[in-house]
């Protein structure tokens, strides 16, 4: 697990997700052209349950889309 600290909506907080989960991440906000910050932050708007849990299945369903 690898944290990291980050602000969302203007409040301070920290993530803990593997780094396969990261770089996924990184490689989706890359490919739409924004920051991981901004794409959690949206992922953050629509979760409705913990957010560590709803990255993991975001990413998962952009894999899953991708193919």
């Amino acid at each position: 697990m690898t944290k990291h600290s980050l602000s969302i909506a203007g409040h301070a907080t920290s993530i803990s997700l593997e780094p396969a989960f990261w770089d996924a991440l990184a490689q989706i906000a890359a490919r739409r052209k924004t920051s991981v910050q901004a794409l959690i932050t949206d992922i953050d708007s629509r979760r409705t349950g913990n957010l560590s849990s709803a990255i993991r299945v975001f990413v998962l369903q952009e894999i899953i889309q991708q193919h």
